[in-house]
């Protein structure tokens, strides 16, 4: 027996060493950039009421269980999700970014069909620490309280999503008005992609302030690109999901109350809403179509949304391994936090394929207001913040609040049959 017990403790440290070993960033964009998925339409797809098992190739041909084939099964979940929900992240050549630092503003000018736009940010160095320093980039601003910065030696810049599309659900923004689809600065660059929602242009754009971050290396930037975070809430919640899904040099990705079109699984959030009486959430059909392609409510509305060949648990999965913290607030229904809550625990099964739970995480907590982020889901913050952007191992990293109610949801259902 004492034999027994040494080899498995053997076994476990090694995997555990495997485990401490997967990368927590990359510095390329997309490592799966090669992958060739299936893409069936709605009438040659299979419907999967539950979530589908987002380890499963997309030919049925088998699943992911080694860690050296997830780039490419994370690729086929990017293309899916573009060509299915938000349209084109179109890649670009490094020769066709210029950055330059004026003063501590970022401009980056990105050049495609001799059309040019430039994208500009500041960026807020701490009064503490030596550079290069860790940045955390706010899609559209920084919910997160200022006092958490303040402590720690991480720089701040704001990404203006309106120098891309400049759509909005508060109308005009930063001086500008909604365009409308096809009318936006990211259009004269690629006017082909005029059909795509706003969240594949504003996942562009902050890879390409990234683009110039790189290029101009912290030497002039005194930024640590090693230790990039995107943070938002609410509308900016799911972009911060998106950005941080889509570019894998972005080591941690907090979203803040991101709601349905985020987090929040499709097909849980049309559960919801065909409960009797139920209060209405954010789903599929109630959601803003200038976010995501006209073409995915046309194709997928309703009841044909268990014919999507994915769901948003694998947008979540794509951050996978690096690290993801998802704020929810179960006070405004609309964001349907039950929803998020099935997703994330779905999502968490890559993660846990790999030995690197500890890496994603989610906090619900009631009793404040939208996008307020109160005192008791400081730790959790700060534990991932301490982690994933300063280095720091002796935090708890391994996050997993949600109201009591909330057990009560038939997680095996939704998730359970998934390598069966």
């Amino acid at each position: 027996m004492k034999k027994l017990f040494m080899l498995t403790a053997v076994l476990l440290t090694s995997v555990c060493t495997q485990a401490q070993q997967l990368p927590l960033v990359y510095e390329t964009e997309n490592t799966g950039i090669n992958a060739n998925p299936v893409l069936p339409t709605k009438e040659q797809g299979t419907k999967v009421d539950p979530l589908p098992d987002p380890l499963a190739w997309s030919d049925g041909s088998g699943r992911v269980t080694d860690f050296k084939d997830w780039s490419l099964r994370r690729g086929e979940i990017a293309k899916e999700i573009q060509h299915y929900e938000i349209g084109t992240k179109p890649a670009v050549d490094p020769s066709a970014v210029k950055a330059r630092m004026d003063g501590d503003t970022l401009k980056v000018t990105v050049t495609v069909g001799g059309q040019s736009l430039e994208l500009s940010s500041l960026i807020s160095y701490p009064s503490t620490g030596e550079a290069p320093y860790p940045l955390m980039i706010g899609t559209s601003g920084i919910a997160l309280p200022k006092s958490i910065f303040d402590q720690r030696p991480i720089a701040t810049m704001i990404y203006r999503e309106a120098q891309v599309n400049n759509y909005s659900q508060f109308g005009a923004r930063f001086g500008k008005k909604p365009a409308g689809r096809g009318n936006y600065d990211f259009d004269r660059l690629y006017p082909d992609l005029k059909d795509n929602g706003a969240y594949s242009e504003w996942a562009w754009g902050l890879s390409r302030l990234i683009d110039g971050l790189q290029q101009l290396g912290p030497e002039v930037t005194k930024i640590d690109t090693k230790h990039i975070g995107v943070t938002g809430c609410s509308y900016a919640g799911k972009m911060a999901l998106f950005c941080g899904a889509f570019d894998e040099r972005v080591a941690l990705t907090i979203a803040q109350e991101p709601g349905g079109g985020g987090a929040a699984a499709w097909r849980y959030s049309r559960y919801l809403n065909i409960q009797p009486e139920a209060e209405q959430v954010e789903n599929l059909d109630k959601t803003d179509y200038n976010w995501f392609m006209e073409s995915l409510r046309e194709n997928y509305g309703e009841e044909n949304v268990a014919y999507l060949p994915h769901d948003h648990h694998e947008l979540a999965a794509m951050v996978c391994p690096r690290a993801l913290l998802m704020l929810g607030n179960p006070d405004f229904v609309w964001l349907a936090d039950p929803s998020a809550y099935v997703s994330m625990n779905g999502a968490m099964k890559v993660w846990e394929q790999f030995g690197i739970a500890d890496r994603v995480g989610y906090s619900i907590v009631a009793n404040h207001g939208h996008c307020q982020l109160p005192e008791v889901q400081y730790p959790e913050v700060e534990a991932y913040i301490d982690r994933f952007l300063l280095g720091k191992t002796d935090v708890n990293t391994t996050v997993r609040i949600a109201p009591e109610s909330y057990k009560d949801i038939d997680l095996n259902w939704w998730i359970g049959w998934w390598g069966k």
